[in-house]
Parts: structure tokens; sequence; C-alpha cells
């Protein structure tokens, strides 16, 4: 039997603001081995909720059943798995610069305007930048960066997804449930 080819899938999972639930989550991943690439925790657009966004790289048959186990936590509203194509993605990155090195060499400059990056900050010490975008243009941008010898030090956040559809797919679940129970 050939084994399924692993591919980055993103997780939203919803749940309620219990202390304990990020280490049950987790606890799934590590049960199975999969390691997690990001994860991002907030609250969500309803009130009392939370969403997690967690990306890891798996075959589809081991993401259902992580997702299914994600689910069945008793405190966890409602997970679903997505791929890439699904999803609106996003991430930022920051990346502190030797503001001596970015003053000696104008093409640091011209590659943060290449990267539709910003300064944000500037002191004789260091220079801020961020970027927002895809996990792969942040990178980028930290390659390019990196070639300078400028970086001092660099960051990006968990990636952050909502659904291409009209609304979350817990807003449906949610409705759903209220009407059975109302």
């Amino acid at each position: 039997m050939k084994e399924e080819q692993k591919k980055l899938y993103t997780l939203l999972v919803y749940s309620e603001n219990v202390a304990g639930i990020l280490n049950q989550v987790t606890a799934v991943f590590t049960r199975r081995q999969v390691n997690i690439e990001s994860l991002n925790v907030s609250a969500s657009s309803i009130p009392g909720v939370h969403k997690y966004t967690i990306t890891a790289w798996s075959d589809e048959d081991q993401i259902i059943k992580i997702t299914r186990q994600i689910e069945k936590k008793v405190d966890v509203v409602k997970a679903n798995y997505f791929t890439d194509d699904q999803l609106f993605i996003r991430e930022s990155g920051l990346y502190k610069l030797a503001t001596e090195k970015l003053m000696e060499n104008p093409e640091i400059s011209r590659t943060i305007r290449r990267h539709d990056a910003s300064i944000t900050e500037v002191n004789p010490t260091y220079v801020i930048v961020m970027k927002y975008g895809l996990t792969e243009d942040i990178i980028s941008l930290f390659r390019a960066l990196d070639a300078f010898g400028c970086v001092l030090q660099y960051t990006r956040s968990g990636r952050i997804a909502v659904t291409r559809g009209k609304q979350e797919q817990v807003s449906e679940f949610l409705e759903e449930r209220e009407k059975q129970n109302g």
C-alpha cells in the first residue's frame, strides 16, 4: 500500500474559554506524533468561544482522526480541517535590523519596499520592519534581509485564517444546536 502524501493542513478549533483545553488539544497531536507547525489562539467572533488555528503536516487519514479526537473533548464546540485553498490566510513577520547596516546599504531599503514591508520604528541601534502576508512571503523577506547580514532578530506569528464561506462553520453548528435545544 502506497503511503499517502503529507500536506499542510490547517485546523480551526472552537472551544469554550476554559483553562487546560489548549493542553488537551495539543496532546492529541503529541499522541499521534504529529508536530504542530504553528498555533494561534484568540477570542473568536462568538462571545465565550475561543478559536485555535493550528497547522500541521500530515496525511488526510491522520488529520481526520486528529480532528475527530479533538472534537470529542468536552469543552470543544467544533473542529474542522482545511487545505490552503479553502481558507484566506495571513501571517505577520517582525524583523529587527541593525540601523548602521541599513544606513550603509541602500539595497536593504529597496528590498524592504520590493517585499511590500514597512518600517515601523527607527532608532540609532535598530530598525523594526513589519510584513503581512503568506508564510512564504514572510520567509522570503527574512532570507533576503539575512543575506545582507543585518538581521538582529526575527519572528513570525502563527497563521491566522478564515474560511472562504460566508460565515464560520461554527456559527452554523451553533445555530443548529440552538434550534435542537430550543
